[in-house]
């Protein structure tokens, strides 16, 4: 069992609204792809390296990320090379939200010009479930799983945990 469900299940409440899944599921309006860069952004950016190893090891392959992007995730910009357009995008609307709680006229542009209404909300409601995640693993202090990813070192390919 993760370590960050053990410590969900110390409130039985937690548990059940947060679940095990999360909104890890395929009724996810968003493809893999872009749901995984959403997460694995928002975790960067908490500096949760649980949760980002977690993900970068479990779904960055099927979601088809490189390692470049890998690392791009934690040290990059939005305008990365090793994005396409709409993922530079996503990127942008994700940096904002989490920068500023909201998003300029140019990035709420891009945000309606690429997603449907569903998938906004689906955007909005992982930050928000990842920032809590995140919020809840660093509080508690959770090391990295054995088998998990570490954040890379800017420039640097994602290595195997443990992380010294």
């Amino acid at each position: 069992m993760l370590s960050l469900f053990r410590v969900f299940a110390r409130n039985p409440r937690l548990l059940r609204k947060l679940g095990a899944a999360g909104l890890l599921d395929d009724a996810s309006p968003l493809p893999l792809r872009q749901r995984e860069i959403v997460i694995l952004r928002t975790t960067a950016h908490h500096r949760c390296e649980y949760e980002w190893g977690v993900h970068a090891r479990v779904f960055a392959k099927a979601a088809g990320l490189d390692e470049a992007q890998l690392v791009a995730t934690r040290h990059g910009t939005a305008e990365a090379p090793c994005w396409t357009e709409q993922e530079q995008a996503l990127i942008r609307v994700v940096d904002e939200l989490h920068d500023e709680g909201k998003l300029s006229e140019e990035a709420h542009s891009l945000f309606v010009r690429h997603w449907e209404t569903e998938q906004q909300l689906e955007v909005l409601a992982l930050c928000g479930f990842y920032s809590t995640v995140s919020f809840i693993a660093n509080t508690a202090r959770l090391a990295p799983e054995p088998w998990a990813r570490c954040f890379p070192d800017a420039g640097e390919a994602p290595s195997a945990c443990p992380c010294g």
